[in-house]
């Protein structure tokens, strides 16, 4: 009796660009959850006083916290694409090997586009 493994090895595996936009996707969406819960509750601090909004403003304006708000920004940003990826499969278009590599590329570099376009906007603003 042979002892060959019943799936692919991770050795032997090879990653497609569907395969990462698709555990990608899910990461974010994830984050996503995790961002707008934290949001609520910054809503929440402001009506608890001016106070705390001066601690949660000193936050923002850290690195890290301008880190944080960048990785939010990618993370809506690659969600927000791969949905509209996911709709026009919906459709039933995209489905051949080479649409699904290209709609993978776009929305992995579009979403870093949009992360800086939005930064610029946002500095451009304030």
């Amino acid at each position: 009796m042979e002892n060959n493994p019943l799936s692919p090895h991770i050795q032997i595996y090879r990653w497609h660009i569907s395969s990462l936009v698709s555990i990608s996707h899910r990461i974010t969406g994830i984050i996503n959850i995790l961002v707008i819960t934290l949001i609520c509750f910054w809503f929440m601090f402001f009506l608890l006083g001016e106070s705390n909004y001066e601690v949660i403003k000193l936050f923002l304006q850290s690195f890290l916290g301008k880190f944080l708000i960048l990785g939010a920004i990618w993370s809506f940003s690659f969600q927000t694409l791969s949905e509209i990826r996911h709709l026009i499969m919906d459709f039933g278009y995209g489905f051949d090997l080479t649409t699904t590599k290209v709609t993978g590329l776009i929305v992995i570099f579009g979403s870093f586009i949009l992360t800086v376009l939005i930064y610029l906007i946002g500095r451009s603003l304030f």
